[in-house]
């Protein structure tokens, strides 16, 4: 909807462009990209095309895993980014713009990657992700751009960003348990990455690989405004890890409990919660096959 419906000309005359047979379905309402994905994997589509942000995507490639788990696992993701920060696209090498995702859709490269599971919140089951989780602040960040209907892409998770120090400035007491470790703090932020950048701008894990069985971690403890600010010019530029107060690390899972207050939660942008207790995060390695660029978003 939306983006995606006004996008339609253009998609067509770069997929005729590039010789690409495909067949375009608008979705209805939330959820209905996980049926449309979870469709063609069962009709035997070789390919499903998320046209959209990283919402879009999400939905797709948590249709293909629930089609998978049923034992439908040839159909190849792939997407044409046109969102608002398209962060699942860049970390995985997928150029922006239609003409360009078109071309790298036809070239037809194709790599397997890791797909993340986060239990809790809305969905004890579970969600499937592709780029990351976040915990607290950057969680906010989102739900606050998404209010926004006049401002879109960086400028929007920017003002969205400087607005949050204000409302979300008090941090939760958790305990992260990974790698036969734990820790208790009062955590600001707890990004849980598969890909490598969120918020359109934000890049939590810099050198994180979609390839390597692992989440990469990025905690920001409770720090009073100022520093706040300082320390999100360095989220900017992906040093963030130089800072004395950053703590980073690589686990194949992770479980965060809220001991005092609750978690704020998202995954690729879609709410998990607004005040959850604990969530379950786990990578899954090598679950889909993408197409993709053979070289990396700079």
């Amino acid at each position: 909807m939306g983006t995606g419906i006004e996008a339609v000309p253009e998609l067509e005359k770069a997929a005729a462009a590039n010789n690409l047979d495909i067949n375009i379905v608008l979705t209805e309402r939330p959820g209905h990209a996980i049926e449309l994905a979870k469709q063609a994997a069962q009709e035997g589509w070789d390919v499903a095309a998320a046209a959209g942000g990283d919402g879009t995507l999400n939905e797709v490639l948590n249709g293909l895993m629930q089609a998978k788990a049923e034992g439908f696992h040839n159909t190849t993701l792939a997407a044409i980014p046109i969102g608002r920060g398209n962060d699942f696209a860049y970390g995985m090498n997928i150029p922006a713009g239609v003409d360009e995702a078109c071309r790298t859709l036809a070239a037809g490269w194709r790599r397997k990657i890791d797909i993340g599971l986060v239990k809790g919140g809305f969905y004890p089951e579970g969600r499937y992700f592709g780029n990351g989780v976040g915990v607290g602040f950057d969680a906010v960040v989102g739900f606050e751009a998404a209010k926004m209907k006049r401002l879109t892409g960086l400028v929007s998770y920017l003002v969205a960003a400087l607005k949050t120090i204000f409302l979300y400035y008090k941090a939760p007491l958790v305990n992260l348990v990974y790698q036969d470790r734990q820790t208790n703090l009062r955590a600001l932020m707890v990004s849980v990455m598969n890909g490598r950048r969120m918020g359109g701008s934000f890049y939590m894990a810099p050198e994180a690989s979609s390839e390597d069985g692992l989440l990469d971690l990025c905690i920001a403890p409770e720090v009073n405004r100022a520093r706040l600010f300082a320390l999100i010019s360095h989220f900017m530029k992906g040093s963030q890890a130089s800072q004395p107060e950053i703590l980073t690390a690589q686990t194949p899972s992770l479980t965060i409990t809220a001991e005092d207050g609750a978690l704020p939660a998202h995954a690729d942008g879609e709410t998990l919660c607004t005040e959850g207790q604990q969530l379950e995060i786990t990578i899954l390695p090598q679950q889909l096959n993408l197409i993709c660029s053979q070289e990396k978003n700079a």
